[in-house]
């Protein structure tokens, strides 16, 4: 191959190697001015010594052959401030798996010009962060280190999913410090993304499966972001995914998080799973939903007795009663008395709640004014008060 354009140290490098000329030529013109295209006829001719910035190197489908790929990844390593994004002709599972092993970065389908352009930005941008200008990440336990903040119920249907994804989106529209993250750790049947209109490219599985290598940089990529600037970690596209995750594995991923985040929100499943137990011992805050029922109580009450039991101190509770005003015979009062817990947040039952989950446009965004969302707010206020607002 010959030389598109020379690098300069005023822009983004991009070394491109094995990508079918097509798809090159549409990737340079899509990147225009923000980037310095430099092809590649081997990876053996790659050498990127002298280069001040990060550069992407897009390496082309022949590199995702097994015998292969683990050789091209160490090239890229050994390169300095340079890491890799594979370009596949179908993206499955398995390579997915494959690539992140060996080292990838990111892994994208060549059919899709526009989310490659995204994919080298993506890695641009991890990349910068191993440099030696960037701020190192705040270690797990220090002062400034991310809040954790898990939320549960002991049963279904109580609107768990729906009061972590508003709470979650809520703090992200007022952090100006540091993002806001959020972990659906439903790993059989986790509705984060479909709630937020997401379609992620990665999901927690892949973060276990790079496990033994699992940096900032890493786990970044595998991040897919909400327009209000909210990081998610997607729950499994499988049921059976689930099952590879372990309590261990999600304390290294919150652990990361942590250090650059400000806070980290987890959404877990409606059960006391192993995973489930290891976040609600690690968690600075534990939000705990129910509905206006006597199942939804009843559960909450065995639920509290439970979390005694495990010695979880009862300061760190957060009662959250959903559907509050629904005249369904039972009061506030009763409840609270019934579960010695005083709520911190009373939840109206509003139709636009099941709308704004259908749209996947959460109510704290699509509905701010709404009564539930005010609610939300002042609750998202509760548990940050001293988060640095965004202006305007």
């Amino acid at each position: 191959m010959t030389t598109v354009e020379p690098m300069t140290e005023s822009r983004l490098r991009v070394a491109v190697v094995g990508v079918e000329p097509t798809l090159e030529s549409r990737l340079t013109r899509l990147l225009g001015d923000r980037a310095a295209v430099a092809s590649h006829a081997s990876l053996r001719n790659l050498e990127l010594g002298s280069a001040n910035g990060p550069t992407v190197v897009v390496l082309g489908p022949s590199f995702s052959a097994p015998d292969v790929l683990e050789g091209a990844a160490r090239h890229v390593a050994a390169q300095p401030n340079a890491g890799a994004l594979l370009v596949v002709d179908e993206l499955s599972t398995q390579v997915l798996q494959r690539a992140l092993r060996a080292g990838m970065l990111d892994v994208v389908n060549g059919t899709d010009v526009s989310e490659l352009e995204r994919a080298v930005h993506r890695v641009a941008e991890h990349l910068s962060q191993r440099t030696p200008a960037a701020v190192s990440p705040v270690a797990a336990g220090d002062a400034r280190a991310a809040r954790l903040v898990t939320v549960f119920s002991p049963k279904g249907g109580a609107g768990k999913s729906v009061v972590a994804c508003n709470l979650a989106v809520a703090l992200a529209q007022r952090s100006s410090e540091a993002p806001v993250a959020l972990i659906d750790a439903d790993l059989q049947f986790g509705d984060v993304a479909v709630m937020l209109k997401l379609t992620p490219l990665h999901t927690i599985v892949d973060a276990v499966t790079a496990m033994h290598r699992l940096d900032v940089p890493l786990l970044r990529s595998l991040l897919c972001t909400h327009q209000s600037g909210l990081l998610v970690l997607a729950a499994p596209r499988e049921p059976a995914f689930g099952d590879q995750v372990q309590a261990n594995d999600m304390h290294r991923i919150v652990e990361l998080l942590r250090s650059f985040c400000s806070y980290v929100i987890i959404d877990t499943p409606a059960q006391f799973s192993d995973v489930a137990l290891h976040l609600i011992e690690e968690s600075d805050d534990l939000v705990l939903v129910a509905g206006m029922d006597v199942p939804s109580i009843k559960n909450m009450k065995i639920g509290l007795q439970t979390l005694k039991l495990l010695g979880t101190p009862s300061n760190k509770l957060r009662l959250v009663l959903n559907r509050a005003n629904a005249r369904v015979g039972l009061d506030v009062s009763e409840v609270e008395k019934t579960l010695h817990l005083k709520a911190e947040a009373l939840l109206p039952s509003d139709i636009l709640v099941p709308q704004s989950v259908n749209k996947g446009v959460p109510a704290v965004v699509g509905s701010p004014k709404s009564a539930f969302a005010k609610t939300m707010s002042a609750f998202a206020d509760l548990i940050a008060p001293d988060l640095p607002r965004r202006r305007g």
